[in-house]
């Protein structure tokens, strides 16, 4: 497999020149679909396909990671835009997007040195700033994140609508990131209305982040994208394969019947069975590319951090619970994954040896 080309300023390259063969084992673990039959399923693949072929045939997570580590350098301050849910049935947000976001925050910071700054809306900051703190991340003011280097920080967006174009552009200018993610962060259709999975739309609070994305691009601000679904910010890099998979892609559950696929696109667009997972799957391509295998956090963190998401109100979104799940998975599924990627990376970076009986 040749080489990543096709992420600005990637520098990915390996001792052979070829991207290894963990790369393609990290996405399919990833990217196991497990689905309820009430909700749309066997879409992950083809999400996956659609998403692989459009970004030039080449692993997504490790394309991330290479594209992070091209962009995101020492002292510099990356963007991480996360939160998805809201109204009387989950408050506080859901516990797929939070976790990740916290994950990857940790990597960005041990392995790379810059500061990680959580973006959400007001209503999802408890919960992120817990998975943060769970998985060891310290959450200090913006002032102190920014300046001495230590830990990260929790903004929250505006709740008015109409001053979030200001606000994006106005962040970027305090921050100049050199890098910004989204992980299960919604974005919207082709109507500008953001939806569900299942097509529905509606929620109350909820501003559109997108601005922020759309402010970045004309920045040159590399971004990747990581959802599982082709409703959340990245998607809009396959929006039309999304309406073409997705039984309400094109068209929706609401009055305005533009469909749930996201028109929001990312320099890069991570797809994965959980969000959370893909955000597992970048920090694996991380500890391989920069051979630092202690990147990874560990099976106990991953439960962790979980279950101190879980208990700050970010709940499992398929029953609106406090239960140890994820997406409606068991938290044992999302604890064992990270520690087969865990494996992984580390015999990857063994020193070669064919053993003594080979």
């Amino acid at each position: 497999m040749e080489l990543v080309e096709h992420v600005p300023g990637a520098q990915a390259k390996q001792a052979d020149g070829r991207i290894p063969a963990i790369a393609d084992y990290v996405d399919r673990l990833v990217t196991v679909e497990m689905r309820n039959r009430g909700m749309p399923g066997g879409k992950i693949a083809p999400l996956y396909d659609a998403a692989r072929a459009e970004g030039g045939g080449q692993p997504l997570a490790f394309r991330a990671a290479a594209g992070l580590i091209a962009n995101a350098g020492r002292g510099s301050n990356v963007l991480i835009v996360t939160g998805a849910g809201s109204g009387p049935l989950i408050p506080y947000g859901e516990n797929d997007g939070p976790v990740g976001a916290a994950v990857l925050a940790r990597a960005l910071h041990r392995g790379l040195g810059c500061t990680p700054v959580l973006v959400c809306e007001e209503h999802h900051g408890g919960p992120i700033a817990a998975s943060c703190e769970a998985i060891g991340v310290g959450v200090r003011t913006l002032e102190h994140a920014t300046t001495l280097k230590v830990g990260g920080a929790v903004v929250t967006a505006p709740v008015r609508q109409e001053e979030i174009d200001d606000w994006a552009r106005d962040l970027l200018d305090r921050l100049q990131p050199t890098a910004i993610v989204a992980i299960e962060r919604l974005g919207p259709n082709s109507k500008g209305i953001v939806h569900g999975a299942t097509g529905i739309a509606g929620w109350d609070p909820l501003v559109d982040l997108a601005p922020l994305f759309a402010a970045a691009a004309d920045r040159g601000i590399f971004s990747v994208g990581i959802g599982d679904a082709g409703n959340e910010i990245g998607f809009g890099r396959i929006a039309d394969d999304v309406r073409r998979i997705q039984p309400h892609g094109a068209v929706c559950r609401c009055e305005c019947g533009a469909g749930m696929a996201t028109v929001v696109p990312t320099d890069v667009l991570v797809v994965a069975a959980v969000s959370n997972w893909g955000a597992y799957g970048i920090e694996a391509c991380l500890a391989t590319l920069l051979e630092r295998p202690d990147l990874q956090h560990t099976p106990e963190e991953a439960e962790r951090v979980i279950l101190r998401c879980l208990h700050a109100g970010g709940l499992e979104a398929m029953f609106c619970t406090q239960r140890f799940f994820v997406d409606g998975i068991a938290g044992e599924i999302s604890v064992s994954i990270v520690q087969l990627l865990r494996e992984m990376v580390r015999i990857h970076l063994e020193v070669p040896d064919a053993g003594v009986i080979h």
